[in-house]
């Protein structure tokens, strides 16, 4: 099913086309005509097939009856909004909604957390149609009444599943209750847990379940591959595959924030243009990241689940799981990145011999069987050759991989050179045996012999010697004598 048969309103019909959207996805062709007739939706689909177009266009369409040219910020209070879990994803969507109404008199604007509220509260006081936010910059918001929700009509939770995972619930409960009674409510997400579908009774009425692939399942256009390998040979795995495949570009997926950072600095060290994006990095450093990989400027983002939900950046070939996530169903996200819109691309997880459990899960929750192979690792130190970051290594100083796995550096430090110069002189100059006698005093040796006549004190022997200065007189008692130190006379 192609746009044009959807009958949007002109305005909209002439972005969808700049957009080169042509044939709809299964999301978009069996959501978008229920939610133009005003019903509430449940819906499941695999990430990278759409949501954000099966849900924009619909409610942008029923919208147009309220658009209307006026400066005043009465005349364009809410009517959509729009709650995602993170931050990146909150812009992104709200960038597609833009281009989707450019030839419209609708606005919208984006809030999330991490930066300035004041830009922010200038965009709302202007009035918007469109809100795309996250919950707890939101509420920031509504407390300082700078957000009034009181003619909202549509509602939309997109990824409700990261939502409740992330303990965004309360809040969600809380902001649900500033809205209207009387409204239409959307609830997507790629996959449908027990949790969400108790959501959904709480809040939908009546929703339309529409489901265009099974529940958790992966895209059948990623290729996904696990390979055994050691945890002290991860980074050489990563190089040993993007050689072989000729892979330019790529996400590279860790548990946690610092080993996020460390192996961003250690593949950057390695001669690979390398940019991390996690959540302890600033708003603008995070959107920074994700602009310069989208321009092709960053060869591997590093990060952590951050990114693992919607994120929609094209042509991405490949997905690498540095480690294996503890939830299972992060792991669907995470391939998703890559393979979007039809496109084929390459999903590669790194399991150690402590990542059984997790693989298990993983196994339980896709309904396939994982036996992962081993990867031939030729040479203790293989140099990475990458498109990009080929000659930068070139003109980089010798390197090499010492036996703690950390990266060597030929302009070592002083102190460095110093130390490797001793040790080599002393390996170089002879030494005694290690177990050789050491020399004995004879003084020690002999018995102690007390000496045949007392003799005087040597201090007393140097006060006789000592001629007397001056005349001292009858009537002054003399001092009493101490022995001196360092052999002077007392006085």
């Amino acid at each position: 099913m192609s746009f044009s048969q959807l009958q949007l309103a002109p305005t909209l019909a002439r972005a969808v086309a700049e957009m080169g959207y042509e044939t709809m996805t299964p999301i978009q062709a069996q959501a978008i005509p229920v939610v133009l007739t005003g019903k509430d939706v449940m819906g499941a689909a695999q990430t990278g097939t759409g949501k954000t177009a099966a849900f924009s266009l619909p409610l942008l369409q029923r919208m147009l009856a309220h658009e209307n040219a006026s400066t005043s910020p009465a005349r364009h209070p809410v009517r959509a909004l729009v709650l995602l879990p993170t931050r990146e994803l909150a812009d992104q969507v709200a960038q597609q909604i833009k281009l989707y109404a450019k030839y419209t008199q609708l606005r919208s604007c984006v809030v999330f957390g991490g930066i300035d509220m004041k830009p922010q509260t200038l965009e709302l006081k202007k009035g918007v149609e469109v809100l795309v936010a996250t919950p707890g910059r939101l509420l920031d918001h509504i407390e300082a009444k700078n957000a009034v929700l009181n003619q909202v009509e549509y509602v939309v939770l997109d990824e409700a599943d990261r939502m409740l995972d992330i303990g965004f619930l309360p809040d969600l409960q809380r902001i649900l209750s500033y809205l209207p009674k009387q409204r239409t409510t959307l609830l997507f997400s790629a996959t449908f847990s027990p949790e969400i579908k108790r959501l959904a009774s709480s809040y939908l009425q009546d929703p339309v379940t529409i489901e265009v692939a099974r529940p958790n399942a992966t895209a059948s256009t990623v290729e996904q591959r696990f390979y055994q390998v050691d945890a002290d040979d991860k980074r050489r795995a990563i190089h040993h595959v993007l050689n072989e495949r000729g892979i330019k570009q790529a996400f590279v997926f860790v548990n946690s924030k610092l080993g996020c950072a460390r192996l961003a600095r250690s593949l950057e060290r390695e001669g690979l243009n390398t940019t991390a994006l996690h959540g302890d990095k600033s708003q603008d450093e995070r959107l920074k990241a994700l602009e310069a990989f989208k321009k092709g400027e960053v060869d591997l983002l590093v990060c952590t689940d951050v990114a693992a939900r919607g994120l929609d950046i094209k042509d991405v070939p490949a997905v690498f799981n540095f480690d294996v996530p503890f939830n299972a169903e992060d792991y669907i996200h995470r391939i998703g990145r890559t393979g979007r819109a039809g496109a084929s691309g390459l999903a590669v997880t790194l399991v150690s011999s402590s990542d059984a459990r997790l693989v298990a899960d993983i196994e339980k929750l896709i309904k396939k069987t994982i036996q992962p192979e081993p990867l031939p690792l030729q040479g203790q130190a293989e140099q990475p050759h990458h498109p990009r970051g080929h000659d930068r290594a070139e003109r980089q100083p010798d390197r090499g991989f010492d036996r703690s796995g950390e990266r060597g550096d030929a302009r070592e430090p002083a102190r460095h050179r110093e130390r490797d110069a001793e040790r080599s002189f002393q390996s170089a100059s002879p030494r005694a045996p290690r177990h050789a006698a050491a020399p004995v005093d004879p003084f020690f040796s002999q018995p102690y012999e007390a000496p045949s006549e007392a003799a005087a004190p040597a201090w007393e022997a140097t006060a006789a010697a000592a001629p007397t200065s001056r005349r001292i007189s009858t009537n002054i008692k003399p001092k009493r004598k101490v022995a001196a130190l360092f052999g002077q006379t007392p006085g």
